[in-house]
């Protein structure tokens, strides 16, 4: 991810705010090697390599970022190398673990690993610095990356718009006689014209395979009148992450499945409601469940009702029951009851953001089934 990304979505102070926490949970320093945190902070999507990259935030000092010589061009045309943070280069030849553990304080006590960081790195570190501690970094910087700023909103704005293209052409893939399989790659074809930089995720859950929230695409051949549940994801140039789930049916839907989605319908849109500051995940969850309860169908949604997402599909907060933090502006996440018959199935899916006032929606296209001549 080079200096093209808006410098808004990675300001230059976040670096003093991730020190100053680092510094509130007693930490000596962080320790963030290449994915979502280390672009959280710096912008710079770095490679996952065997060869270690790591930015280095002391609670005490200046960050530093530590790269392997080949990789030292694209970190100076990132974001990270326009904000000016040190580049410590190594060589085939150096031990990377041991040049970051001697410019960290010799009584290292505590320090904080990425989430993402492969274990085996997180084991060279632990040897590199014998006395100390080692916890997961993600209880520090959760606190910063849980609320969105004006511009990580943009960002989810501009990603829920591309995915709503792509749903808008998924019609035009879905003919009865094609696989899931066929219909899937279209839509990751579409993914990516309408402006993704990457394809996260595509499901295409035909007849009974609607009724497996993670279905993959398979050879399974569409049938006139089956309904069809299309989930699907991808990163943006940004970094920022979209997903949406909508229904379609190839001719005219089963009664029965008619009537459970006029519900799902129902509930999508309560939870959606719900959605305000102070109100609970837990609240949020149970304001749509509770309506599929009602109807006597509590049993076929089993999952959580919405996760958060930014520049991670699955990230903080989580819309479950047991969920009582307290919702602010700022927060963004999915609200996706679903419900999963056995014969086939239905999800709706909209990102939203917590506003001072209520909710935004990220997600436009139409909630109802659509139905493909």
């Amino acid at each position: 991810m080079g200096t093209e990304v808006p410098t808004e979505l990675y300001p230059a102070e976040r670096l003093t705010r991730v020190r100053e926490a680092a510094g509130r949970a007693g930490l000596d320093a962080l320790l963030l090697t290449p994915g979502p945190d280390l672009r959280y902070v710096t912008g710079y999507d770095a490679l996952q390599l065997e060869r270690l990259t790591c930015l280095v935030v002391p609670a005490a000092g200046e960050p530093f970022l530590v790269v392997p010589r080949l990789e030292l061009p694209a970190a100076r045309e990132s974001r990270a190398g326009a904000l000016g943070v040190e580049l410590v280069p190594w060589d085939e030849t150096d031990d990377p673990y041991a040049l970051v553990a001697a410019r960290l304080p010799r009584q290292a006590g505590k320090v904080a690993v990425a989430d993402r960081m492969w274990a085996v790195m997180a084991l060279r570190f632990r040897a590199a610095l014998p006395g100390a501690e080692q916890v997961a970094a993600g209880g520090v910087l959760r606190e910063l990356r849980i609320r969105k700023s004006p511009a990580e909103v943009a960002a989810l704005r501009e990603a829920g718009a591309a995915i709503d293209r792509v749903h808008r052409r998924v019609p035009g893939f879905l003919k009865p006689g094609r696989t899931e399989r066929e219909v899937g790659r279209d839509i990751a074809d579409a993914i990516i014209a309408e402006g993704h930089a990457s394809v996260d995720f595509v499901i295409v859950g035909s007849g009974p395979n609607g009724a497996n929230p993670h279905a993959e695409p398979s050879d399974r051949v569409i049938g006139a009148g089956e309904p069809v549940v299309v989930d699907i994801g991808g990163t943006m140039p940004s970094g920022y992450c979209s997903d949406s789930t909508r229904n379609y049916c190839v001719g005219a839907p089963p009664a029965d499945y008619a009537a459970y989605h006029a519900v799902l319908r129902e509930a999508q849109e309560a939870s959606c409601q719900a959605v305000r500051p102070g109100a609970t995940p837990e609240a949020v969850d149970a304001a749509g469940r509770d309506i599929i309860a009602a109807a006597g169908l509590g049993e076929h949604f089993f999952h959580r009702t919405g996760h958060g997402i930014g520049l991670e599909t699955h990230e903080d907060p989580y819309i479950v029951a047991g969920n009582t933090e307290p919702l602010e502006p700022g927060m963004a996440f999915s609200i996706e009851p679903g419900i999963y018959p056995g014969a086939h199935g239905a999800r709706i899916e909209d990102i939203v953001v917590c506003t001072r006032d209520g909710f935004e929606r990220m997600n436009h296209t139409p909630r109802e089934t659509v139905i493909v001549d």
